[in-house]
């Protein structure tokens, strides 16, 4: 169960009364690597195996499905372990960083100029036309289910043009993007040429994120960061940010959203 249900005492202009509300869970989920602690977050109870993968790769520890040689998903105890292939080293950076997370990624990220020289500028050349934005918007607005019922969790999806493809929620906007590519490293769906939708702002962290997926279109019902536009820009990666309604405010590499789309 994604809930919990709660007495509260509700007050309004017109007076008190006794009701319940419903409440999204909030779990802690250990990750370890090669039977070494890695790190725990907090998140939603559910998908931990995506989550756990995804999250591995967003911080380049997993490059793809062939890496992994074995995992157990405990979700009573909110463990996941991955054995890998070959065993990872552990540089002395990826250690010097706090190891214990909130739900919304990384107690203190830091990134530095060496984690986006590290990442290769997306090159794609898809192209979206405005009303595929709304479009996907709107269908990633109905999905949100837990959203609706609790208005705690943030919401990730990845689409084609089309239609969303993968859909997750959770309590963090990071680990609901980390659910999205653990689900698509898993069960071999293709991130190139792909939509990202993410109802949280987009900071320099989640723009990091979308840039190891090679994806080439972010979009957002919320704003961006001045640092997450820099890196969207220098990395090739189209940035649109508060698409409500019929709007939308387009900040980087606009080249790839066309009045006119041709079939």
């Amino acid at each position: 169960m994604e809930i919990e249900r709660f007495p509260l005492l509700r007050v309004t202009e017109q007076g008190r009364n006794e009701t319940e509300d419903i409440v999204t869970k909030e779990s802690p989920l250990t990750i370890i690597l090669n039977n070494r602690e890695l790190v725990t977050l907090l998140c939603s109870p559910t998908n931990l195996k995506y989550l756990a993968i995804g999250f591995l790769f967003s911080e380049g520890l997993l490059r793809s499905k062939d890496e992994i040689k074995k995992i157990i998903a405990d979700d009573r105890r909110g463990v996941v372990q991955v054995e890998t292939r070959k065993n990872k080293e552990f540089t002395g950076e990826l250690i010097s960083k706090p190891l214990i997370a909130s739900s919304g990624g990384r107690k203190a990220s830091f990134y530095s100029a060496s984690d986006i020289q590290d990442e290769a500028k997306v090159e794609s050349q898809i192209t979206i036309a405005p009303h595929e934005v709304f479009a996907l918007v709107n269908e990633f607005q109905h999905r949100s289910r837990l959203f609706k019922a609790t208005g705690g969790v943030h919401s990730a999806a990845l689409c084609d043009t089309g239609g969303i493809l993968v859909f997750s929620e959770d309590i963090g906007r990071h680990n609901a993007i980390d659910k999205v590519f653990g689900e698509c490293i898993l069960t071999d769906i293709l991130m190139d040429d792909r939509v990202i939708i993410t109802s949280g702002r987009v900071s320099s962290d989640i723009l990091l994120k979308v840039a190891k997926g090679k994806i080439p279109i972010l979009i957002s019902k919320s704003a961006p960061t001045n640092l997450g536009v820099r890196l969207a820009d220098d990395l090739g990666i189209t940035l649109i940010g508060f698409v409500r309604g019929k709007g939308m405010n387009i900040y980087t590499n606009s080249w790839r959203v066309i009045t006119q789309k041709h079939e």
